[in-house]
């Protein structure tokens, strides 16, 4: 499916693509480093606009979001490649892949119809660009989002934040919310296990907070990225942008090139405590322990929202309000 890509310069011979940070300076033929941009008759294309490889409806907490209409379904669609190379991806076979006999044109007008079918702005949330990098999807994500946010339906980003700053502010207009993944608060996690930066992912959650909602997640991988201090760095940052901003902290499990074993539960206890220290909502991802995913009032302790396994029960909450105290929870719809 190609399409002229946007953000892009011509240097003598060569095409730059100045979507992401990589900045990648292509010949002819050549592909960037996410796979899907490529080089032809001097001008840079995507390759994988409108074609969609994978599409479902699901929970809303499992992108994870649990601050943005809790207990409802969202379409969710995704398509192929990634301009980061993380060697623990979760979603490598998309991030990696190449199109397939599995994969379909789907228009911004026929997700739009998909949406209709289930119901309208008030009982279908919207759509979550998610699976792979939905920053490297731009041309596509940014026509649909923009059809959509018309209709009055929301759009999702799930997202590595690794997309340069003006692409991303002609597209935040349209989005209603992101989770940002955070790999870790170090620059060397960055280059060795990603081959990318993490200054413009900073940067990204900052400049995403003052337009829309924001939760960010961080996959805590034993000996890399869970020290205590390295936690503490990361919940102060976030704390300095909101400290009602939700953090997930996820469990790692041994995936795509990484063979470290899973970190220990232990871990995941001990960085959750810390993160609290800062802020208000910390959450544990791909473990089950008891109210690791439940919603507290930061004033009283009520228990807002239980959860388990994508079951919700709204039990302490009238809007964005605790029951218990009536102070204002970091919540949509309010």
């Amino acid at each position: 499916m190609l399409k002229e890509a946007q953000y892009y310069t011509k240097e003598n011979d060569r095409v730059r693509c100045l979507l992401c940070p990589h900045r990648c300076l292509l010949k002819e033929g050549q592909r960037g480093i996410c796979g899907v941009r490529r080089v032809e008759e001097g001008e840079l294309y995507t390759e994988n606009y409108a074609l969609c490889a994978a599409l479902q409806w699901d929970p809303i907490e499992k992108k994870p979001l649990y601050h943005f209409y809790p207990g409802r379904r969202i379409l969710s669609l995704g398509t192929y490649g990634c301009n980061l190379r993380c060697s623990f991806c979760q979603n490598w076979s998309l991030a990696r892949g190449k199109p397939g006999a599995d994969a379909a044109a789907i228009t911004p007008a026929q997700v739009l119809a998909a949406l209709q079918r289930e119901g309208g702005p008030e009982e279908v949330v919207g759509v979550a660009y998610t699976y792979n990098e939905p920053s490297i999807w731009y041309e596509y994500v940014l026509e649909t989002a923009r059809l959509l946010h018309g209709r009055g339906y929301r759009n999702v980003l799930v997202t590595n934040g690794f997309i340069s700053r003006e692409p991303l502010e002609e597209l935040l207009p349209f989005i209603d919310a992101l989770n940002i993944d955070v790999k870790a608060f170090s620059d060397a996690f960055y280059e060795q296990h990603c081959r990318g930066r993490r200054r413009p992912v900073l940067e990204t959650v900052e400049l995403a907070a003052a337009a829309a909602h924001v939760e960010v997640t961080c996959l805590l991988i034993p000996t890399l990225n869970d020290s205590p201090e390295e936690l503490a760095r990361l919940s102060g940052w976030l704390a300095g942008i909101d400290p009602d901003l939700p953090l997930h902290l996820s469990r790692y499990f041994p995936g795509h090139r990484m063979t470290l074993p899973p970190t220990p539960v232990e871990t995941m206890t001990a960085a959750r405590k810390i993160a609290c220290e800062k802020l208000n909502h910390v959450y544990l991802g791909n473990i089950d322990l008891p109210g690791a995913s439940d919603t507290f009032c930061p004033q009283c302790g009520a228990l807002l929202i239980s959860r388990h396994a994508y079951r919700i029960r709204i039990a302490g909450l009238e809007g964005n309000r605790c029951l218990g105290c009536g102070a204002k929870i970091n919540l949509l719809p309010a």
